[in-house]
């Protein structure tokens, strides 16, 4: 079969020889990918940002398909049902997964990401056949009026940005400020919709991305320094009751640490890295600030999101720019990396 694999920085190339997956544990299943997508976290391999990344990675944890076989322990699927896998990979049976906690799993683990996450590697979604282990906690049917390709971000980057609406505690009525306006923070914004925001401040060093924002009716905030003096502006000089930060990096957390409301809350979902932020610790007592990080969970979230899909009221191709087939994966990762491309679904 064919498959995205990773080299080194900036180095990743299809190869056609790639033997097809195979069940392994009667947990198992084996899905032929209809529809893969580009997500951010990807970019930290390509980049050559994570020390260790094993070359011959295959790519990929977004990714939608079809069932084609199941171990004999699998119960809940089918062979020729579609399905939409979490980027997540958890085992559903431990104390963490039993509390609803699948990132913190006893076996946790991410598609195409080495052993970043957990301790086993698993290929991922770059490709024309994937193994899914644990396929009953793993994988969610899609129903039948659901396309492919609404139902591939419930798998990751639409359950990343409601986690971060839903983890900042959004009301009815609030203004809420989005510090990242990717695919993530564009959804984000798109949760606290749903749940209720009045206004959404949308903050960005990148016109394209404000623009796009605003087509979202968000209100556009360019990102610098004198961001949290136009949010104060904006707000009466009190500040964004939530702010949804999803970008990564001690600059954007610090952005919205400092235009958040006293007493307000800041939810990072952000793949932070960072061993020495300098946090400023005086201005977040001084407010009474509530700081949180949150992972997007596509299990435990997965199916109310399917709802709010199916029913209409989230729309998260608003994200796509591009579509490409897996044969341009190379390319995709270049428009990307560079900009260029928002969120980039593949076609094998």
């Amino acid at each position: 079969m064919r498959a995205l694999k990773w080299h080194g920085t900036r180095q990743v190339a299809l190869a056609d020889d790639v033997p097809v997956p195979r069940i392994e544990d009667p947990g198992d299943a084996v899905v032929r990918v209809v529809r893969s997508a580009i997500c951010g976290t990807d970019l930290h391999p390509y980049r050559g940002e994570i020390a260790g990344f094993t070359p011959g990675t295959v790519t990929g944890h977004e990714f939608t398909g079809v069932v084609e076989a199941v171990g004999s322990a699998v119960r809940g699927l089918r062979t020729g049902e579609r399905v939409v896998a979490s980027d997540i990979i958890a085992c559903g049976h431990c104390r963490s997964c039993r509390s609803g906690w699948h990132y913190q799993c006893d076996r946790v683990g991410l598609f195409g990401y080495d052993t970043v996450v957990g301790t086993r590697a698993y290929a991922g979604g770059h490709a024309e056949y994937v193994r899914v282990p644990f396929a009953d906690v793993v994988l969610l049917p899609i129903p039948d009026d659901v396309d492919d390709e609404r139902a591939l971000f419930i798998g990751d980057v639409l359950a990343t940005g409601y986690a971060c609406a839903v983890g900042a505690g959004v009301r009815p009525g609030d203004t809420v400020a989005v510090v990242g306006c990717g695919p993530v923070g564009l959804l984000a914004l798109e949760a606290a919709r749903t749940l209720g925001a009045a206004r959404v401040l949308a903050v960005d060093v990148l016109p394209s991305r404000l623009e796009r924002a605003a087509e979202r009716g968000a209100h556009p905030v360019p990102g610098g320094p004198r961001t949290a003096r136009e949010i104060a502006g904006l707000t009466g000089g009190r500040g964004a009751d939530a702010v949804l930060e999803a970008v990564g990096t001690d600059a954007a957390l610090l952005t919205a640490l400092d235009v958040v409301r006293p007493r307000g809350v800041v939810c990072a979902v952000g793949a932070h890295a960072s061993e020495a932020m300098p946090m400023p610790t005086r201005l977040a007592f001084a407010k009474e600030v509530t700081l949180r990080f949150a992972v997007g969970d596509p299990i435990s979230d997965g199916e109310p999101l399917m709802n709010l899909v199916r029913g209409g009221r989230i729309d998260p191709t608003v994200v796509v720019t591009h579509r490409m087939p897996l044969a341009a994966a190379p390319e995709a990762f270049r428009l990307f990396d560079s900009g260029a491309a928002g969120k980039v679904v593949l076609i094998p």
